[in-house]
């Protein structure tokens, strides 16, 4: 996150986009990046709530679902998707992001399915995130400048062959025709850019 996205401050703006509710729910497990991310979106105007595990959202989606939510997809004991879940199970109006240091088409088309309205790619920062939570439905995202590369492609299909598969390495293994321990040595890395 950048240091001009933490010294942002709430303007009427800010508070009209956001909207009545403001609660804000963050599930992250990287401690540090939580933090400065609820300080900031609390200096734009949210109520934040924090989690830094699926076990901990899941917890206080049930409690108290929030309006807007920000939620990791890898974390510790598991997957930011099952907050989704428990989240669109409590509440069907909750505007959800999905954030990950691992990106890929296929994980972002199953937060899609699940109710996320979009997917941020870390390191994202403050601005990013505040604007894909209030940006308004049909509203157009800018297209990115560069095209993917070919190792950025290479790495989705085995990441949409892995969420096909399930994520069982040894049948993706099987059908991409690869050895078990070379995917999982490329499932272990971040996205090439």
């Amino acid at each position: 996150m950048t240091e001009k996205s933490t010294g942002a401050h709430a303007t009427p703006a800010d508070a009209e986009l956001i909207g009545p509710d403001k609660t804000l729910l963050i599930v992250d497990d990287d401690g540090p990046f939580l933090r400065r991310l609820a300080r900031a979106m609390e200096a734009r105007g949210f109520t934040v709530e924090i989690a830094e595990s699926v076990a901990e959202g899941i917890a206080k989606a049930k409690t108290n679902p929030p309006k807007h939510a920000v939620i990791d997809l890898r974390l510790g004991d598991g997957s930011g998707l099952d907050v989704i879940e428990a989240i669109r199970g409590r509440r069907g109006d909750t505007r959800m992001i999905v954030l990950t240091g691992y990106g890929n088409i296929a994980t972002a088309v199953n937060a899609v399915k699940l109710g996320a309205l979009d997917y941020l790619a870390k390191p994202a920062d403050a601005d990013e995130i505040f604007a894909a939570l209030v940006r308004r439905q049909g509203e157009r995202v800018e297209l990115p400048e560069n095209p993917m590369s070919a190792d950025r492609v290479r790495w989705e299909h085995i990441q949409r062959v892995y969420e096909m598969c399930e994520r069982n390495v040894s049948e993706t293994a099987r059908r991409l025709n690869m050895h078990r321990r070379t995917l999982q040595r490329i499932l272990a890395k971040r996205a090439p850019k």
